[in-house]
């Protein structure tokens, strides 16, 4: 049985990932902050699924993650890099925490989760990262400068590790979803910001669960394939 870490596993496409997954066989290693929410939906899944409290800013924290997944469960086979925040404000605004928590959670985060893992699987010559991005990599928006840098930047640092993994037969696929429902929006404090997004973003969004079936697909493939990106959006968005 495969196991797969899920970042970001509270709520929205890192908890609709790990119930997915369960569902298809894998072992699941959820991790986020809030221990509640971690605990309820691991005592939902059953003994396929177990949690660790996590703060991806952390490198410590992460490979934290990483032992007690193979302490739990013999190896890490899959990482689903998912946790991300998204504080969006004009650059006028001058939100410097908010700059550095993105860059920390959505950028550094990525890297601490990659680092954790990434020498067992290239031993083994098996593995599977997967990262979520965002649409907002590909197509920036008034506001969104930092977060739009960010996930670019995890595009360029998934598609450089896809090619320096390549001999060693661990595979690397980045995702980049449009509007999700999800609870990402909630960090955004600029009401200006929030209505400006309101006019623009009024389509039906995308279900966690579109994501999940996604990420399942990607893992799925066989070993000879690698799904190197992934746009996922939805039809009415432009």
């Amino acid at each position: 049985m495969r196991t797969a870490i899920v970042t970001g596993a509270s709520s929205g496409i890192g908890e609709a990932t790990a119930r997915k997954l369960v569902q298809s066989g894998y072992n699941v290693m959820l991790a986020a902050r809030r221990a509640d929410r971690l605990e309820a939906i691991v005592e939902e899944l059953g003994e396929q699924a177990a949690f660790h409290v996590t703060d991806v800013s952390s490198q410590a924290d992460q490979q934290a993650l990483a032992a007690a997944t193979v302490e739990r469960f013999g190896q890490v086979d899959a990482l689903i890099s998912n946790a991300g925040i998204m504080p969006v404000s004009l650059i006028e605004k001058g939100d410097v925490e908010d700059w550095d928590r993105m860059i920390d959670v959505n950028l550094r985060g990525v890297l601490y989760g990659i680092h954790a893992v990434l020498p067992q699987m290239v031993e083994r010559k098996d593995g599977h990262i997967i990262i979520i991005s965002s649409i907002a990599a590909l197509e920036t928006f008034p506001s969104s400068a930092v977060y739009s840098a960010t996930k670019s930047g995890v595009r360029s640092l998934s598609d450089t590790l896809r090619k320096e993994m390549t001999a060693h037969g661990v595979r690397v696929t980045t995702i980049f979803p449009g509007g999700v429902k999800t609870e990402l929006g909630g960090s955004i404090k600029d009401q200006s910001v929030l209505e400006m997004m309101g006019a623009a973003f009024n389509f039906e969004f995308l279900e966690p669960e579109n994501l999940a079936d996604s990420i399942a697909y990607v893992l799925g493939q066989p070993p000879s394939v690698c799904v190197g990106e992934l746009m996922i959006r939805p039809t009415g968005q432009p």
